[in-house]
This record gives C-alpha cells, sequence and structure tokens, in this order.
C-alpha cells in the first residue's frame, strides 16, 4: 500500500478520556526535614506553571507517605533525574517510605537545601527548592502550587562562560509506563522563523536598496528646493 493510500484510510480511534499528555519530566520529589523524617517520592504529574514568580506544581495522592511531609512542612524540592539515576527513580516509586529507608537502598545522598528545611539529592544535577503556596483537592491527587525559591546545578555542566548545559545531563522522561532518555536534537526555540543566512543576506539587500531610495528622493528635495530659491 501507498503512502497516500495508508493516510487516506487512517481513522481516529477513541478513548475513554485520561492521562494521554506525554512525554512528561520523571522527577524524584524530597520532602521532610533534613534532620528528621524524610522521604523521595518518584512524580510523573509535575510542571512549570508560572515564570515570574517561577512556579511548579506536583500532584500527589492523599495516602501517599510523603503526602503529609509535604502538607506539614509546606515544602519540598524537585530533582531531576538523569539516566543513571533512573533505577533508584523507578524504585521510589514502587517502594513506600512507610517501610524503605529509600535513601539507604538507592545510595543517594541527602545535602541540606539553602532556602527550606528539606533535603536534596546529591546526586541530581538540578534541585529546585519550592514552598507551597497552594492546595488544589482535584479527586485521585491533590495538586501542590508552589513557588521556587532557589535552583541548584551542579557544577560539571557549566561552561567557561558561565552558560548552564542542562542538555548535556542526559535526562529521562517518562512516556506512558516507559521511561526514555531524551534523543536527538531537533531544533531551538524559534528555529522555525529564524532567518537563515540567505534571508538575513535578502532582507540587508531591500533594506540597502529602500535607503538607496530614499536617499535619492531626498536629494531630488535638495536640488528642487536650490532651483526654487534661485528662481
Amino acid at each position: 500500500m501507498k503512502i497516500e493510500e495508508a493516510s487516506a484510510t487512517r481513522e481516529k480511534i477513541r478513548f475513554k478520556p485520561g492521562n494521554m499528555l506525554y512525554p512528561v519530566p520523571a522527577v524524584m520529589v524530597t520532602c521532610g526535614r533534613h534532620d528528621g523524617e524524610s522521604n523521595i517520592i518518584t512524580i510523573a504529574w509535575a510542571g512549570t506553571v508560572c515564570s515570574n514568580p517561577p512556579m511548579v506544581s506536583i500532584s500527589v495522592r492523599p495516602d501517599r507517605y510523603s503526602y503529609h511531609l509535604i502538607k506539614e512542612t509546606g515544602a519540598f524540592a524537585v530533582n531531576l533525574v538523569t539516566e543513571p539515576l533512573t533505577r533508584a527513580m523507578d524504585y521510589c516509586g514502587v517502594r513506600s517510605g512507610r517501610d524503605h529507608d529509600k535513601w539507604k537502598e538507592c545510595s543517594l545522598t541527602p545535602v541540606p537545601a539553602e532556602t527550606i528545611d528539606c533535603p536534596l539529592i546529591e546526586e541530581s544535577p538540578v534541585n529546585i527548592e519550592c514552598k507551597v503556596v497552594a492546595e488544589h483537592a482535584l479527586g485521585s491527587h491533590h495538586m501542590f502550587l508552589a513557588e521556587v525559591t532557589a535552583v541548584q546545578v551542579d557544577g560539571r555542566y557549566m561552561d567557561e562562560r558561565g552558560k548552564f548545559d542542562l542538555n548535556a545531563a542526559g535526562l529521562v522522561a517518562y512516556s506512558h509506563g516507559t521511561y526514555f532518555s531524551l534523543g536527538e536534537q531537533l531544533g531551538t526555540f524559534g528555529y522555525s522563523v529564524k532567518k537563515t543566512p540567505a534571508k538575513k543576506a535578502a532582507v540587508k539587500k531591500k533594506m540597502d536598496a529602500k535607503k538607496m531610495t530614499e536617499k535619492k528622493a531626498t536629494a531630488k528635495k535638495t536640488v528642487a528646493k536650490k532651483i526654487h530659491k534661485k528662481q
């Protein structure tokens, strides 16, 4: 069958409403107190909700062990996951902190945060410190809205110009029950409208021609004024 024929016969199949917005970031959220009770919970329902002020959201089932820790302290940290951390991230999502010390069992190192009393995962390339500003009971999950109060990054991914190369860390995404490493770069923000060298040259040529036309028109007006004065 030709591609054109296949496209013509393709049909949509209706599913019941569900969570099919994939891929999403797979992150490890730390909660509790640095020198007290703490836990790591794997979260797929996490996202950016505002840039100014910087805010994120996470959704947690109320029956999860971490829920009361976040609710009591009003804070949590989002720790991004790399390929080497994938197994630990999966483990933290299928084992409860009520029965397991995930820090010890996953060989993860808790380090203190700067703006919240909550441990961060040292092995993570990015730790996002968050203070809860609101909680919304949505149904199966409660959503915590939080303001980002600080971000810690691994200095290994800073270049000589002081720019943080996040994509060099090898981050992981979650899609419909499966973890994936980020693949080949397809473009950068705004590339679809970015002018190519040829387009830039064409635009410059057009602008130069316009300026030359305006310059000639100005010169003609100047000559006309001089002739008028002589008359």
